[in-house]
């Protein structure tokens, strides 16, 4: 007999350890299981399906003990671990051996053995414009002057990796928790500096980590121009963004702007290159001297 049960369902979760130039990291995984089916599953055999399977009734999100996940050492792996494989349009995992699911339970078990000095790339990223405008869309041009006009100060900073055979990895990564520590030359303890959901993510993908906010590097955004002609369906607006880097060491920043008024529009001035990303959003790549500071510039024209 075969029957579908709910309330037991699973996540990944991940440790990420930078190393001390922030260039490369160790990865390990495991798969967090959360059974509170009502029944316990003795001697089991587990498999488990990675993608986005589509469900009348969403499955229960599983939440994870705050501290649960440890480092392992080698001796506590245990053999005979998940053999992944495609299904379908999906990702199997199998366990090569049983394990034992006791009712109202959290187990967690190695998804794949450490993936060691896996290379990393620092980013940093300022996006001057307030968040609720972030995701700011209109069916109609927004005229008002003042939108936009408050500044965000923080510059965001990310770990970016790519999922390839080449770097360690390759393999296909199930959604879940990605926590991120960096080990403390001093003492040799691992810091917390960091934590974000990834999604899944198939092999020579790329995984940005968000990990928090900058302490040393502060933007500033101003509204330095704006002309609107109403009657001939046009908007001018210029800006002035500003970047402090009171770091020792220079560092290199994206500037993201997004263009909130309208989806036609045209960059007509720019004190430095931009890359053009979607139909609403450029990026402005600078870099920042240490203890120094940068300024951009920029005009865009809306028509409608």
């Amino acid at each position: 007999m075969t029957y579908q049960t709910d309330s037991l369902t699973w996540r990944a979760d991940y440790n990420v350890t930078v190393n001390v130039d922030d260039d490369a990291a160790d990865i390990g995984a495991w798969v967090t299981i959360l059974n509170q089916s009502g029944a316990a599953y003795p001697d089991a055999k587990l498999k488990l399906v990675a993608g986005d399977v589509q469900r009348i009734k969403p499955p229960q999100q599983v939440y994870a003990v705050q501290g649960m996940l440890r480092e392992m050492d080698a001796s506590e792996a245990r053999p005979a671990g998940f053999a992944e494989k495609s299904f379908f349009e999906y990702h199997l995992y199998t366990l090569g051996r049983t394990t034992s699911l006791a009712n109202n339970s959290t187990k967690q078990i190695e998804l794949f053995a450490p993936k060691l000095n896996v290379p990393v790339d620092k980013t940093y990223v300022y996006c001057g414009v307030p968040e609720q405008l972030r995701f700011w869309t209109t069916d109609n041009p927004n005229q008002d002057q003042n939108l936009g006009t408050d500044s965000n100060k923080k510059v965001d900073v990310y770990l970016l990796l790519t999922n390839s055979e080449s770097n360690g990895l390759g393999i296909p990564l199930p959604a879940g928790r990605i926590r991120v520590y960096k080990r403390d030359e001093t003492d040799g303890s691992r810091e917390f500096i960091g934590e974000d959901v990834i999604q899944h993510t198939p092999k020579d993908e790329k995984v940005m980590i968000k990990l928090g906010s900058a302490f040393d590097i502060v933007g500033e955004r101003r509204q330095t121009d704006f002309n609107a002609n109403y009657n001939g369906h046009v908007i001018t607006e210029s800006f002035e963004i500003k970047l402090r880097n009171h770091k020792k060491e220079a560092v290199h920043v994206i500037v993201k702007e997004n263009l909130y008024r309208w989806n036609n529009w045209e960059i007509t001035a720019s004190s430095d290159k931009w890359e053009k990303q979607d139909f609403r959003t450029i990026h402005i790549p600078v870099d920042v001297p240490a203890d120094g500071e940068r300024t951009v510039t920029y005009s865009v024209k809306y028509t409608w």
